[in-house]
């Protein structure tokens, strides 16, 4: 491709540089006949570079006709579904390769003998699954050329990884699935990190914070160093019979049991437990275990939670600035294209809206975008202008609601005045309120019945009214609103599809057992007894309950919050999931099997007639296991929380041996301290955002359009973050590998 006129000239229109022959530029290109497409190919060129602007993604790849139509292909919303669903395919694996977790219970007293999928089912959707990743590698690669692939170490790892796990399978087929440790399994989380730009700058923030998290993981290391020299030397325990001997028998036997005491009281797992030995004896006791906590949990685990909040908020920071700086890149390269296109040193309206149409993007943002474009008539855009005008896409779009009916009767205006008002609402909270209290009522006078024996006569004449009058509610909001009003309210659409449900279920009650009368205790008909289906109308009216929430002006502020989160934590939990994958697959193969059935006397200690008190085996913790990949997860889920902790320790330490105590540190260092801690951060980050003096007053004011929708982590961080300036930007342009701009 060659290049006619720089497209970065000192003044367009005016002698520029000549450009080098065999630059490519735009308006060069001729796929067909005549200019019309050279413009084509810079229209669409335009295209590309405000999606990519739109989704924050580089725009250092090919720019040719057919690698743009490849790319957009790539990344349209169909490509990247079928390419999401097979990377939760091949890691659903786990749940159905041996062993199975098709099995009702992971107790090992009572779980049955798994169903196995045979040798060659899971590997041949493995195999399909790894010549798509192939796929994807190889079109990603060709996408950003050889000069970009040998500097990204993403994609260079994930050839790496694909090559591992080719051989991997390879070799399972070879031994006809007996292999000992497949090693493909723990790279499988590779291709969820990789499909996520998001994730890898979370996890690239996580990589610069863990020299500032090492500075205090050492100084808790050395506090729990020091504290257990001290116990070992205050706990020696003269006496067979008397405190200090106690404790140090149960948790000062030795260096390795000391540490392991004194860290598992660092999460407060045993405490008082670990005190009481030697408190029992003397008091004095108490302020060496007071110490320890004071300084471990008090202080140095919340000096750990700021530090992590505060480097990690400053790296978050770093990061977003380098999105806006590739989101500002973008729009700046469609300007250039578009100018270079209209032969001037601005961009046409007109052409701009034709690009606009093209771009796959949410469709009220794109509306309100065109627009602010139609309001500049047939003028020209500058390069300010341009870019503010994709600032549309970060604000809320006021969702307008479909007008009411119109009535002429004076009687159904001053009806639909009426149901229509917020008052009809809160009337309708209050009757949810009465029916909530009822149930629990009910609850509480039956909770010493057997479900068999109880009379459900007054609680289902109480359904039957409440869902009575919800159906007149909901059909009065329609009348009110119209159908697409009411539909266009999400507290409405909720409230209308449970209350269906509850008037399904109540017209099968009905159908099924009659009418409520006196005794009531009909016999099981069909799937369900009359008691489980009403169980599970007052578990829908209860969960009905959350219509209240949007009334609440405060409540309603915390739930958007809440939600925000949920949004903001597809990546946090994406790198959570990815940890969770691999401590599951390593935790399978190491301590699978370890837990057996108990023999008659209940132990697993051979020998012991009774369990000690609080042991695996006396507190009945047999479904906590590694025998299979959805047990395992159960486990860690367990061991995160850190309630009881030192069970899971002290069981696997005597079945296992004493270094799956690295193993299950290691997991509570990486969730419960750094994932945890990084979870809290953003907590922070969203409420401090939402609850700002500005935000709190709009809220309050229900003027929300005014704000930026939370709809991505960096637009918690828009008001601190630095514009480029067009210096940067264009500096940076004429630098592009495929598309090299002219001074």
């Amino acid at each position: 491709m060659a290049e006619s006129e720089p497209l970065l000239s000192p003044v367009r229109g005016g002698r520029g540089r000549d450009c080098p022959a065999g630059v490519p530029a735009c308006r060069s290109i001729q796929v067909g006949p005549g200019p019309e497409a050279g413009w084509g190919l810079c229209f669409d060129q335009a295209v590309v570079f405000i999606e990519d602007a739109i989704q924050y993604r580089s725009i250092n790849h090919r720019m040719d006709t057919g690698s743009l139509w490849l790319y957009r292909w790539y990344y349209s919303d169909t490509s990247q579904w079928i390419l999401s669903f097979i990377i939760f395919l091949i890691l659903s694996l786990a749940f159905m390769e041996t062993p199975s977790s098709f099995t009702s219970t992971s107790d090992v007293r009572y779980r049955s003998e798994p169903w196995n999928p045979p040798c060659g089912l899971t590997e041949s959707v493995e195999g399909l699954c790894l010549l798509a990743f192939a796929a994807d590698f190889s079109v990603k690669s060709y996408l950003v050329g050889w000069a970009q692939f040998r500097k990204s170490l993403w994609l260079l790892a994930y050839l790496v990884v694909l090559v591992v796990s080719l051989l991997d399978w390879m070799v399972s087929l070879g031994l006809v699935c007996q292999e000992p440790l497949r090693l493909r399994r723990l790279l499988r989380p590779f291709f969820l990190l990789q499909n996520s730009s998001m994730m890898k700058k979370t996890l690239k923030c996580i990589r610069w914070s863990l020299p500032e998290m090492a500075s205090v993981v050492l100084l808790l290391a050395l506090h729990l160093c020091i504290f257990t020299m001290f116990g070992m030397l205050l706990f020696t325990g003269e006496k067979p019979d008397d405190g200090q001997d106690r404790e140090r028998l149960t948790y000062f036997r030795n260096l390795p049991e000391a540490l392991t005491s004194l860290l598992v009281l660092l999460t407060t797992a045993n405490n008082p437990d670990v005190m009481v030995p030697a408190y029992s004896k003397n008091r004095a006791y108490a302020i060496f275990f007071i110490a320890f906590t004071m300084i471990g949990s008090l202080f140095l685990m919340n000096l750990l939670t700021a530090i992590i909040y505060n480097q990690f908020r400053g790296y978050l920071l770093k990061s977003f600035q380098a999105s806006l700086f590739r989101k500002r890149l973008g729009t700046r390269a469609a300007y250039q294209v578009l100018s270079s296109a209209s032969e001037g040193a601005r961009v046409r309206a007109q052409d701009l809206l034709q690009v606009l149409q093209k771009v796959q993007v949410d469709g009220a943002r794109k509306h309100a975008v065109m627009e602010r474009v139609r309001s500049h008539g047939s003028g020209l855009l500058s390069v300010d202008e341009f870019q503010k005008l994709f600032n549309e896409f970060d604000k809320r779009v006021a969702k307008e609601h479909p007008p009411p009916p119109e009535y002429q009767s004076p009687f159904l205006q001053s009806a639909q005045f009426i149901f229509g008002h917020h008052y009809f609402d809160y009337l309708g909270n209050f009757i949810v309120l009465m029916n909530l209290v009822s149930i629990c009522v009910f609850l509480g006078i039956d909770a010493d019945i057997l479900p068999h024996n109880r009379d459900d006569f007054i609680l289902g004449i109480f359904n039957c009214v409440f869902v009575l009058y919800y159906l007149v509610e909901m059909l009065l909001k329609v009348f009110a609103l119209g159908l697409l009003g009411y539909l266009s309210y999400p507290s409405n659409t909720f409230d209308g599809l449970l209350t269906i449900v509850l008037l399904v279920l109540e017209i099968s009650t009905l159908a099924v057992y009659g009418f409520p009368h006196r005794g009531w205790k009909p016999e099981m008909k069909g799937l369900l007894s009359l008691w489980d289906m009403v169980r599970l109308a007052n578990m829908l009216i209860v969960f009905r309950f959350l219509r209240i929430i949007p009334s609440m002006k405060l409540m309603a502020v915390v739930a958007s919050t809440i939600l925000d989160l949920i949004r903001n934590m597809r990546a946090f939990g994406g790198i959570l999931v990815v940890v969770y994958y691999v401590f599951a697959i390593i935790g399978l193969n190491l301590f699978r099997g370890v837990i057996v059935a108990p023999p008659g006397n209940g132990s697993l200690v051979s020998g012991n007639g009774s369990a000690p008190c609080g042991s695996y085996e006396q507190l009945e913790y047999w479904s906590n296991n590694f025998d299979d990949f959805a047990a395992a997860l159960v486990t860690l889920w367990d061991i995160m929380v850190v309630n009881n902790w030192q069970v899971f320790l002290d069981a696997y330490q005597r079945l296992a041996g004493p270094w799956s105590k690295v193993y299950f540190v290691l997991w509570w260092l990486l969730s419960s301290v750094i994932w945890v801690n990084l979870f809290l951060a953003l907590i922070l980050e969203n409420f401090l955002h939402k609850w700002d003096r500005r935000g709190h007053l709009q809220s309050l004011s229900g003027d929300l359009e005014a704000t930026y929708e939370i709809n991505t982590v960096d637009l918690l961080f828009r008001e601190v973050l630095e514009e480029p300036t067009e210096e940067e930007l264009v500096e940076k342009l004429k630098h592009h590998p495929h598309l090299q701009l002219c001074r």
